[in-house]
């Protein structure tokens, strides 16, 4: 999968924020904040293509955390971006 175009990572009042640009991705309806960790995980796979196992390599290489623990958030994020249409 990858990050679709068009959508950047802002900080916005403190908040890290999903922000569409061009017609075709704007819906104001939804704010997408990102955690930290999240937040960090989309700095460094913006114009990648990665999975949820590339995700979890990346998690317990830079945090302390296992493998297990890094590859169902890392799925339940990957599964959360494309739901809501900023991954494809």
């Amino acid at each position: 999968m990858k990050i679709k175009e068009g959508f950047h990572l802002r900080e916005i009042c403190g908040e890290k924020v999903i922000s569409p640009e061009g017609y075709k991705n704007v819906n104001f309806s939804k704010l997408i904040t990102l955690n930290d960790t999240a937040a960090w995980l989309w700095e460094n796979l913006a114009g990648k293509e990665f999975d949820a196992e590339k995700m979890a390599d990346m998690l317990t290489e830079q945090y302390d955390v296992d493998r297990e623990t890094a590859l169902k958030d890392s799925q339940a994020l990957c599964d959360k971006w494309l739901e809501i249409g900023i991954a494809e």
